[in-house]
């Protein structure tokens, strides 16, 4: 870590919660679970929760400086609409997840989030909760008026071109034109705007001169005068 020098340093895990919960269950099991077997859902959730922390708190003691933010990912979104009602989604997740961002914030580090697909409903209970980035790789189906709206300033965005509708094109022009949509409506200096990238391109048919036309485009980005970006 001494050799990171001034670099922003992020430790994490994959498939934090939700997504371990039907990793270990199935997708469906999981899904009934949180109506007809709530006690044994809820001593599942309970031992990952448990588990999460113990390793934040065991990398923590391991690395007491130089680790900036702590990434994970659980995927919370179809294309329309959260997976479950954003009510179960408050009284069940909400207060696990806050145990988990408490841990990390005690830890001194950031907490920064991936989630895919239609995740409107929970950004706000993940913002009253310590959400501190939040990585949403699908602007337009999220809608990038109504996320600017509720969101901007309020947390740091890390997302990219639209990874379905926009990067597979490969239409310069369109790539361009979202990308200051984005900043413009996304990035303030209160919350912030990182440019993300998705780790497989040849899985959504994007290739690296796409990118590189996705990252000219993000760079030549001059916001206007009463822009607050």
């Amino acid at each position: 870590l001494a050799a990171a020098g001034d670099k922003y340093v992020t430790t994490g895990i994959f498939m934090l919660l939700f997504e371990r919960m039907h990793a270990l269950r199935g997708f469906e099991g999981t899904l009934a679970d949180l109506y007809l077997e709530r006690e044994r859902i809820e001593a599942l959730a309970d031992r990952i929760v448990g588990f999460d922390i113990e390793m934040i708190e065991a990398i923590s003691q391991r690395f007491p400086r130089g680790i900036h933010g702590f990434t994970f990912t659980d995927d919370w979104g179809t294309q329309q609409a959260l997976i479950v009602r954003p009510a179960l989604w408050e009284s069940f997740f909400k207060p696990r997840y806050k145990r988990i961002f408490d841990a990390i914030h005690a830890a001194g580090w950031h907490v920064w989030m991936h989630s895919c697909g239609k995740v409107n409903e929970i950004i706000e209970p993940l913002i009253e909760i310590g959400l501190d980035v939040i990585n949403l790789q699908q602007p337009r189906a999220l809608g990038i008026d109504e996320i600017g709206a509720r969101f901007r300033g309020r947390i740091c965005f890390e997302s990219l071109c639209d990874i379905q509708h926009t990067l597979p094109t490969g239409d310069a022009d369109l790539i361009r034109a979202e990308a200051h949509e984005l900043l413009e409506k996304w990035g303030t200096p209160e919350g912030g705007f990182i440019l993300g990238d998705y780790g497989d391109g040849g899985a959504i048919g994007v290739d690296d001169q796409t990118k590189q036309v996705m990252l000219e485009a993000f760079r030549s980005y001059r916001p206007g005068p009463d822009a607050g970006g």
